[in-house]
């Protein structure tokens, strides 16, 4: 008998599990901030290509880095169309 091990789990899976698991949470928000919450979520699904390349054995932590990277990207448009605006003024 050959035993080739054991499958891993997809990230993309461990992920929808584990937005699951953060369900209750997110029904416990209020409308607006639900609609938040499942911004950032698309975020992490946005992003799951690096998320499993982060290999790392807590799968929250992953999600949190895709969530930092996005809201880096926004502030850095903003910064920039900030400067752009005091410049031109």
């Amino acid at each position: 008998m050959i035993f080739l091990g054991k499958t891993v789990e997809s990230y993309r899976l461990r992920l929808d599990k584990e937005i699951q698991r953060w369900s209750s949470f997110a029904r416990a928000l209020r409308k607006d901030d639900r609609e938040t919450f499942d911004q950032l979520m698309d975020v992490c699904r946005n992003y799951a290509s690096a998320g499993s390349n982060a290999t790392r054995p807590v799968l929250f932590e992953a999600m949190v880095m895709c969530i930092l990277v996005d809201q880096q990207k926004i502030l850095n448009r903003l910064k920039k169309q900030s400067a752009s605006t005091k410049s031109s003024s």
